[in-house]
């Protein structure tokens, strides 16, 4: 199970690179903010262990790597962010498959007011997948847009993101989804965390809605070089739903971001 793999990395990468220096709050904020204007990569996965409306046992799994590019245009800073999932499908109604899914690509620009960070700008999604069950076999644009607010206790705020389909496969769903996430974190000493990040995902089209809730941990470990590692595991329970949707999840990840950015 690929969300096994995760939690070994995040276990074994501190260790594997030397990590060990103090951390600040500033810090383990900076580390937490997906707003920061550094280079960053990531490797995420969530693993479904139960959907409603289906057997128990239904279960599937989505590993994504992305990376998170800062620049500058006309001397606005922006970051750019690309996301390809490696998806496997439940059981239900077809047989299990796993294949790439689409590939979504954000550009934002960044900016302040006080304590709290802003970002707006275009997202897309391109239909890479590989299988036909994962992905939408349709060309998506549409809109993003971020407020995160630093405080010496962690962070808050939310993401929100909507998209709507183009072009592509005639014989495939039109896609219309919005999707938000109220984003919190609590800092803990030595440099650990308290998560809460669940995605609410709400599907215009096709008049279904998820809501989760997740409460997780995480853990910020600082190497030499200035680079930091973030390892984090977040179970999520479903709350309000319709239509076919998990019941439970398990969201883990793991986010490294180098001492690269723009100012």
């Amino acid at each position: 199970m690929r969300c096994r793999l995760v939690f070994c990395l995040a276990l074994l990468a501190p260790a594997a690179f030397g990590a060990g220096a103090a951390l600040t709050r500033d810090k383990v904020n900076e580390a937490n903010d997906p707003l920061t204007a550094k280079l960053t990569l990531s490797l995420q996965d969530q693993y479904v262990g139960s959907y409603k409306e289906l057997s128990p046992d239904s279960h599937s799994n989505e590993a994504s790597l992305s990376a998170t590019i800062p620049h500058k245009l006309f001397d606005v800073p922006l970051i750019l962010r690309a996301t390809l999932p490696v998806v496997t499908t439940p059981d239900h109604p077809l047989p299990t498959t796993t294949g790439l899914g689409d590939l979504t690509i954000s550009e934002l620009l960044l900016f302040k007011w006080y304590e709290q960070e802003f970002a707006i700008g275009p997202i897309f999604t391109f239909p890479t997948a590989t299988e036909e069950a994962t992905g939408t076999g349709k060309w998506q644009a549409g809109a993003a847009a971020a407020s995160i607010e630093t405080e010496s206790w962690g962070l808050f705020g939310a993401l929100v993101t909507y998209q709507h389909s183009f072009a592509g496969e005639s014989g495939r769903p039109r896609q219309s989804v919005l999707q938000a996430q109220p984003f919190i974190t609590v800092n803990l000493p030595a440099a650990f965390y308290l998560r809460t990040t669940a995605v609410w995902t709400f599907d215009l089209e096709q008049k279904t809605h998820v809501i989760p809730v997740g409460i997780g941990a995480g853990k910020v470990w600082l190497f030499r070089g200035g680079t930091t590692l973030n390892t984090y595991v977040e179970p999520q329970l479903t709350v309000a739903h319709e239509g076919v949707v998990p019941a439970w999840q398990i969201f883990a990840g793991i986010n490294c971001q180098f001492p690269v950015g723009v100012r």
